[in-house]
């Protein structure tokens, strides 16, 4: 199979085209690059550097390969941005990506996998999530994606566009050579390692006086290459299924203080911790429940454990940072 993977320069993007690659497809990236440098390429891939917006130059490589598939992971993915410029979030999720969809349409292409997420259900009324519960978004980031997806049902049930919405909860850990890394960094488990790394002086916690056990966060963490499977499985279930939408989680909830304290065990760092104000569209507890791709598709995820993902992100962040001189950042 020939797939077009949009974002296969990024962290989970790139883990799943080293994955495709392993189990003999061919893989075309297509990338701008604004999070991501040219080495982060995976090796073997063919490379275009593009806008998810550029129609033209979209369906130049959607024909030109030619492209069986697409995986669409390239767009905006911090939550708290979203509360500042929605505007971004709306142009960059959601209208560049109706532009993916037509290019597609007009070159035959009509299979699809969708990096969505957990944010389009917002504030869950009962955990774990199913994926028929409400979708009620508490940001904009979520919005954009949940737009996409009702963009893609109705495509679906006109134009026949067969595809696979999955709604990530949080992806942390690493594989040989990949790990997750942002410029600049927003995620909890890398700026953990960073405090244990001294690049940087502590760790934030943004509130403490949520309705949890011990009052932040809690939210779902799954281990990219288990993320990453369950993207070759929907790909290989769109030869027979239509229509697929599946949560990707763990079905486990940790806080961000479980976080620390796997952190702390794992690097041998006392980590320290900075208490601040609550941020804007953050909603208590995220956790999945993954039970219907598990049963429909047989998909598991094989690393659960906390300090698991944790250890092998920090092996990862190791190697990345050795050759390089400590920049502590507040």
């Amino acid at each position: 199979m020939n797939a077009l993977i949009t974002g296969g320069a990024g962290y989970i993007g790139g883990t799943v085209a080293h994955l495709l690659m392993e189990a003999g497809h061919r893989v075309v990236v297509y990338d701008n690059l604004s999070h991501s440098q040219r080495p982060s390429v995976p090796a073997g891939s063919a490379f275009v550097e593009g806008e998810v917006g550029d129609r033209k130059k979209l369906e130049a490589v959607l024909r030109s390969h030619p492209i069986d598939a697409v995986l669409h992971f390239a767009g905006l993915i911090e939550a708290g941005e979203s509360m500042q410029f929605p505007e971004l979030y709306f142009s960059n999720n959601s209208a560049s990506t109706l532009v993916l969809f037509q290019a597609m349409l007009a070159t035959g292409v009509k299979k699809l996998v969708f990096s969505s997420t957990a944010a389009v259900y917002g504030e869950p009324e009962t955990t774990p999530i199913v994926e028929e519960a409400v979708l009620r978004p508490t940001n904009p980031y979520g919005e954009s994606k949940l737009l996409v997806e009702q963009m893609l049902s109705w495509l679906h049930r006109i134009h026949g566009l067969r595809y696979a919405s999955l709604r990530y909860f949080n992806v942390a850990g690493a594989i040989a050579g990949r790990g997750e890394a942002h410029e600049p960094e927003s995620h909890l488990i890398p700026l953990v390692l960073d405090v244990a790394l001294g690049r940087r002086k502590s760790i934030r916690i943004y509130g403490s006086d949520y309705a949890t056990p011990d009052g932040t966060c809690i939210r779902d963490y799954i281990h990219v290459r288990d993320l990453a499977e369950a993207h070759l499985l929907a790909l290989a279930a769109l030869e027979d299924r239509e229509r697929m939408i599946y949560n990707l989680g763990n079905g486990q909830g940790f806080s961000v203080r479980d976080i620390i304290a796997a952190a702390r065990r794992v690097t041998g760092h006392p980590i320290p911790v900075e208490e601040c104000p609550r941020r804007a569209g953050d909603p208590a507890i995220l956790v999945a429940s993954s039970e219907k791709i598990a049963r429909e598709l047989g998909w598991r995820p094989r690393c659960s454990g906390l300090d698991d993902i944790i250890s092998d992100a920090w092996r990862w962040h190791q190697v990345r940072y050795a050759a390089r001189e400590p920049s502590v950042a507040p």
